[in-house]
């Protein structure tokens, strides 16, 4: 919901959703949800019932919808963006005194904190995302409730026995400078990637870690592609079939020839930690997991949806950590999390996104010329693997270990379309 950068990515999953200009575009297989009018009357600090409110962003006006329950201690909700489809995405924790609403959404990095109205029908605050856009929720009465559009339909997909090839596919130097892939998705039959390296590639087809790709010419790694392709089967592929296909591309048109070997590597074990996993159980139907990151005072934080630790693991070695990461977990269930994290100089291939600047405010420190100084009220966030621990109850250690490498024969550019 605001302009701030959203790193799209999904090697190991594929993207499902896209976090576009902060917002959730999900292909979610959920029923049609009408408006709920809220009460007439209501007693003194109940939030329950529909609040709406306009962000006026500099793209364009996104209604939205906050849908609040009661529940067992205070209050629950769902928050719709009813602009950009009739999805709802969860609220990760809403609280009232009586003066002051806060909710936060992990999954969007959004806050928001407003004042009640003494009547109790309108709230006057904030909404951050990136950056502060002011937004006045207002109870919605049977008369004034916006209708929540029906999520979109869901997605016709591919036979699962299906072997799909890319019946066109345009391959295209990118010149941006990128020093990573920047995209990787799958919407509908549309396949595309942005700014992706043969390794990148190599990578996410054969699912193993830069470092197990031993051969190869220097610039394997170095020049950069955008890739558009469409499959000549129809519907919608899953993880397995997108992995087959650019297997074939790489084939046909890098002319890549390997063999494989294994070899004793370090690399990072994720396992469950001794006081239990902690991990929710997706919201979401469908073949296609998603992962993404966005830049947030702090640190980084990581969304997933619908997807499972193996997806997870694929994408944290490919884009995030220097070496394989192996699954051990033996859990097998798809997931949502979020987590938050500092990175270091040794993730992302030496080159982490760039952080959005600390926040602060003025406090009267009773020194110094002016008698005030400024005082970071950033929160600062564990590096990853404390935040693992902590906020999955999962462990990442490093360990020597046997994994697969491929061993390049042959390759060549590719050839021009």
């Amino acid at each position: 919901m605001t302009s701030e950068k959203v790193i799209r990515f999904a090697a190991g999953p594929l993207l499902a959703f896209t976090l576009v200009a902060g917002s959730l575009n999900a292909r979610a297989q959920a029923p049609a949800q009408a408006a709920a009018p809220a009460a007439e009357s209501h007693a003194k600090g109940d939030l329950s019932g529909d609040w709406q409110g306009t962000l006026q962003t500099p793209q364009r006006a996104l209604r939205t919808i906050l849908r609040v329950t009661k529940a067992d201690k205070g209050w629950a909700a769902k928050f719709y963006s009813i602009d950009q489809g009739g999805t709802p995405i969860s609220v990760t924790a809403i609280t009232s005194d009586g003066v002051t609403v806060k909710y936060t959404i992990d999954l969007i990095g959004g806050n928001y904190e407003g004042k009640l109205s003494p009547d109790g029908n309108s709230i006057v605050g904030t909404w951050s995302q990136g950056n502060a856009i002011p937004l006045t929720l207002v109870r919605a009465t049977k008369e004034t409730a916006w209708e929540i559009p029906a999520p979109p339909p869901p997605l016709k997909l591919m036979p699962a026995d299906a072997d799909p090839t890319f019946e066109v596919a345009t391959i295209k130097p990118n010149d941006s400078g990128a020093t990573s892939m920047q995209g990787l998705t799958v919407n509908g039959r549309n396949f595309a990637t942005r700014a992706s390296s043969l390794l990148d590639l190599i990578s996410f087809a054969y699912e193993v870690q830069s470092k197990q790709v031993v051969g190869g010419p220097d610039w394997l790694d170095k020049d950069r592609y955008d890739i558009a392709a469409v499959p000549d089967i129809d519907g919608a592929p899953n993880p397995a079939q997108v992995r087959s296909m650019i297997r074939k591309l790489l084939t046909e048109r890098f002319k890549l020839t390997f063999h494989k070997e294994k070899r004793d590597m370090s690399a990072y074990v994720l396992t469950v930690s001794k006081s239990g996993q902690k991990l929710t159980p997706t919201e979401l139907k469908g073949p296609l997991p998603g992962i993404g990151f966005r830049p947030m005072p702090g640190g980084l934080m990581l969304n997933m949806r619908n997807g499972t630790l193996s997806d997870l693991t694929g994408f944290l070695q490919i884009l995030v950590l220097d070496r394989p990461v192996v699954d051990r977990t033996e859990l097998k269930d798809k997931y949502d999390l979020v987590v938050k994290f500092t990175p270091d100089e040794t993730q992302f291939h030496g080159h982490p996104p760039k952080l959005p600047a600390s926040s602060s405010s003025g406090a009267t420190a009773g020194t110094g010329p002016s008698g005030t100084a400024t005082v970071d009220t950033t929160e600062s966030f564990p590096d990853l693997f404390q935040a693992f621990q902590q906020q999955l109850g999962l462990k990442l250690d490093a360990e020597k270990t046997a994994v697969d490498v491929i061993a390049i024969d042959k390759v060549e550019k590719p050839s021009a379309n």
